[in-house]
C-alpha cells in the first residue's frame, strides 16, 4: 500500500538517495534468474526532462508548412549513461492545457527553459525509476502543437503515429517548434505503450488500428472506438451538437485563429440528420481492427453514459475475431479511471502488464484471468475469458399482461400489441421505477422472480416491429435488474465515486510533480431498479442503419436495435425487464413530431447473451423463487441529466 500523506514535498531528497544507492548496486536484471519485476533503481529527481517536436508530414492549418506536435518527454538518467535503451509509455491528448487530466484536472507545468514540470497524472512518477520514459503528446492543434483538431480524423491520429515512428527512427523530430536542430531518439528501443482515458484512449485505439511498427500495446480506459457511436446511435443524436464544438472547445488560441476550414468540414461532414459519412467512415477504427499488433488491456464503466459501452464491446469483439491478446476490467462506474476507483490494484496490474508487455518480463500476468468485473461496489470476480465460453444468445419474447403496458417477458411468443407515446421529459429512471403500473410512455416486461441468478455478458440486440402516427419517431431499449441493491451511484456528478482529502503517493516525486493524489472512495446508492444496458435508435433507420428516411404514419417498421455491452448478474429473487419506449431524457434528442406507437408483440423479440444460454433462462424461470415486491414507485439513482458531450473534460 502506498503511504498516506498530505504533505510529501520532502520526498524529493530521500528518494535521490536511496535511489542514487539502488542503483549503484543494482540493474533492472534480477541476481538470480530472469526478471520478473521492474524496480525503483533510477532517479527520478534526477530525470532527463525535454521536449521535441515531431513533424507530423501534414499541414492541417493550412500555413504552408508541415505541423509539428510537441512531446514532452522524462526519462531515467543513468540507463543511456551505462549504454542501455528504455522503452516508452506515451499518453497523447489534447487536454493538457484546456482541460486537465485526472480527477484533479492537471495540466502540464513548465520552467523557464519550456521542459515540463509537472506532467499529470502519476505514470512518469511511477514508471520513469522503473527503468521506463514517459512521453506526453499535445495533440494537433492542442497546448503547443501546430495544426487542427480534427476530433479522432487523420490529424489526430497522426499525431501519435508520428511520435511512435520517431522513437522507433523513422519520424523527424527538432528541438523546438520552428527551428532546424533535428533530435534523434536514441535512448529508447521504441517499444511503445500507448495509455489514456476517454479522447485520450480513443487516440490510442486509432494509432494501434494503422498497425504502425513499434506499437506494443495500447491500454484504452473508457475510449471511443468509432466517433460515430459517439454522436448518434443507429440515426438518433445523443447530444446536441457535433464534433465541431469539441474541436473549438480544445483547441488552442492560435490555432482556433488558423483552423476555421477545419471546423467547417467538421459541421458539413457530420449532419444532424444521423446519416453515415466519409467523415465517420475516416474516424471508425473498428473497421481496422485487423491491422492490430499491439495487445489491448481495455478498461471501462459499465455505467458510463458518456463514452457510451457500445464502444467497448464493438471494439472487444472486433480484436477477439482478429486473435490480439486482449484483458479487460469492467468497473459500475460511470466515466472514470481506474486509478479512482480501484487504485493500489490498478497500479499493480498495469506495473505487471508494462512489464511484461515492454520488457518482455514473464511475470505471469498472460496467463491470469482475462477479466476482472465489479459486481458490487468495490466487489469484484474474474473469469478466464470474456465473455465465458459457455455464453449464447438466448431468445426472450415480450407478451401482453393483465393490464396495458405490464406484460411477460418469457421464452412464449407473445400476440396482441400494446401502444406508448414518446414523452421527451421521461427517462429510463422514470420507466423503470413504475415498471409495474400503465404509463402512457412506455410497455414494460418482466419475468417472474428468478428462482437462480441468470448472467448476461456481452451485447443484446431487440428487433421492435412498430406503427408510428408521425413521420419520424425514436426508439429505446433497456434491460433492468428489478431488486434490492446497494450499486455505485453512477448518475451522481462524479459517477460512483466520493473524493477525500488525505493524498495517497504513487512512485517519486518532486516539489513540482509530487505524486501524490486525492484519495478516493466509493459512492453509493441502495435502489430496487437498475438499469444496466440501453439502445436507442430512429425508426427512420429500419432500412439501413446508415440513412434515416421519413416514416409513413400507420405503416409497421421492423428494426434491430443495438444494446450496449455489459455484464451483470441478477440475482436469484429479482426479476428481469424489458422496456420498450420513445425518447430516454437526456440520454437521446428527441424526434421532431411527438408519436404514438403500437407495437406488434409477435414480432417483437430480445436477444440476450446468458452465460449458459436459453437452458439457463429455462432454469432461472422455472421452480421456487421468492415472492418479488411490486412497489408502485422503485427507487433508482437520478435521471442521467446533463450528460456531459466532451470525452473527459476533466
Amino acid at each position: 500500500m502506498p503511504k498516506r500523506t498530505r504533505f510529501a514535498i520532502w520526498r524529493p531528497l530521500a528518494t535521490t538517495v536511496i535511489t542514487a544507492l539502488m542503483a549503484a548496486f543494482l540493474t533492472p536484471a534480477a541476481a538470480h534468474g530472469a526478471p520478473r519485476e521492474s524496480r525503483p533503481v533510477y532517479s527520478y529527481a534526477h530525470a532527463v526532462r525535454e521536449a521535441v517536436w515531431v513533424d507530423t508530414g501534414l499541414d492541417g492549418d493550412g500555413d504552408g508548412k508541415s505541423d509539428r506536435v510537441a512531446a514532452d518527454i522524462v526519462r531515467p538518467r543513468e540507463p543511456a549513461a551505462q549504454g542501455r535503451k528504455v522503452p516508452v509509455i506515451m499518453d497523447a491528448s489534447p487536454y493538457y492545457s484546456c482541460c486537465g487530466r485526472g480527477n484533479e484536472s492537471q495540466v502540464k507545468t513548465y520552467d523557464a527553459q519550456g521542459d515540463v514540470v509537472r506532467m499529470p497524472l502519476f505514470y512518469d512518477n511511477y514508471f520513469v525509476p522503473r527503468g521506463y520514459a514517459f512521453v506526453g503528446v499535445d495533440l494537433a492543434g492542442t497546448n503547443r502543437s501546430d495544426g487542427c483538431v480534427d476530433v479522432g480524423g487523420r490529424s489526430d491520429i497522426q499525431s501519435a503515429k508520428a511520435v511512435v515512428d520517431w522513437l522507433n527512427g523513422r519520424a523527424e523530430a527538432y528541438s523546438t517548434r520552428t527551428g532546424g536542430t533535428a533530435v534523434r531518439a536514441t535512448w529508447t528501443n521504441g517499444a511503445t505503450g500507448m495509455i489514456g482515458k476517454s479522447w485520450d484512449g480513443t487516440i490510442a485505439n486509432g494509432v494501434a488500428a494503422t498497425g504502425v511498427a513499434g506499437l506494443r500495446t495500447i491500454v484504452p480506459i473508457s475510449a471511443i472506438s468509432s466517433w460515430y457511436d459517439y454522436y448518434f446511435a443507429q440515426g438518433a443524436p445523443l447530444y446536441d451538437s457535433g464534433p465541431d464544438w469539441l474541436s473549438d472547445a480544445v483547441e488552442s488560441p492560435d490555432a482556433r485563429s488558423r483552423c476555421a476550414a477545419v471546423q467547417r468540414r467538421l459541421v458539413d461532414g457530420a449532419p444532424r440528420t444521423g446519416d453515415w459519412t466519409g467523415l465517420w467512415s475516416a474516424r471508425d477504427y473498428v473497421k481496422d481492427a485487423g491491422k492490430v499488433r499491439a495487445s489491448v488491456f481495455l478498461v471501462h464503466g459499465t455505467q458510463d453514459l458518456n463514452v457510451r459501452t457500445k464502444n467497448f464491446g464493438q471494439w472487444w469483439d472486433a480484436l477477439a475475431a482478429h486473435g490480439v491478446e486482449r484483458k479487460i476490467w469492467l468497473s459500475q462506474t460511470g466515466h472514470v479511471d481506474p486509478f479512482d476507483y480501484r487504485r493500489t490494484q490498478w497500479v499493480d496490474t498495469l506495473h505487471r502488464w508494462f512489464d511484461h508487455t515492454l520488457l518482455g518480463y514473464d511475470n505471469g500476468i498472460d496467463r491470469q484471468p482475462m477479466a476482472d468485473i465489479e459486481r458490487a461496489p468495490d466487489h469484484w470476480t474474474t473469469d478466464a475469458v470474456w465473455p465465458p465460453r459457455s455464453t449464447t444468445a438466448a431468445t426472450l419474447r415480450p407478451a401482453t399482461g393483465a393490464v396495458p403496458g405490464v406484460g411477460t417477458l418469457g421464452r412464449t411468443a407473445g400476440r396482441g400489441t400494446e401502444t406508448f407515446t414518446d414523452d421527451p421529459r421521461r427517462s429510463e429512471t422514470d420507466w423503470a421505477a413504475t415498471i409495474d403500473t400503465t404509463t402512457p410512455d412506455k410497455a414494460g416486461f418482466v419475468t417472474r422472480p428468478l428462482s437462480r441468478d441468470l448472467r448476461l455478458s456481452g451485447s443484446s440486440k431487440v428487433t421492435v416491429t412498430a406503427t408510428p402516427t408521425t413521420s419520424t419517431a425514436h426508439l429505446t431499449a433497456v434491460l433492468v435488474d428489478l431488486g434490492p441493491a446497494t450499486i455505485r451511484d453512477y448518475a451522481d456528478p462524479a459517477e460512483g465515486i466520493t473524493t477525500l482529502t488525505d493524498r495517497t503517493c504513487w512512485g517519486a516525486g518532486t516539489a513540482g510533480d509530487t505524486g501524490c493524489f486525492l484519495s478516493t472512495q466509493a459512492r453509493t446508492k441502495a435502489v430496487d431498479a437498475t438499469v444496466f444496458s440501453r439502445g436507442w435508435a430512429d425508426l427512420g433507420t429500419y432500412a439501413s442503419g446508415r440513412k434515416g428516411v421519413p416514416l409513413t404514419p400507420g405503416t409497421d417498421y421492423t428494426i434491430t436495435l443495438d444494446l450496449a455491452a455489459t455484464d451483470h448478474v441478477v440475482p436469484a429473487g429479482h426479476r428481469l425487464a424489458l422496456i420498450v419506449a420513445g425518447t430516454d431524457k437526456d440520454l437521446i434528442d428527441p424526434p421532431s413530431t411527438t408519436p404514438t406507437l403500437t407495437v406488434d408483440l409477435s414480432r417483437t423479440v430480445a436477444r440476450v447473451p446468458l452465460v449458459g444460454g436459453a437452458g439457463a433462462f429455462a432454469r432461472a424461470t422455472s421452480g421456487t423463487a421468492a415472492t418479488a415486491s411490486t412497489p408502485a414507485t422503485r427507487t433508482g439513482v437520478a435521471a442521467p441529466g446533463g450528460v456531459q458531450r466532451m470525452p473527459d473534460a476533466g
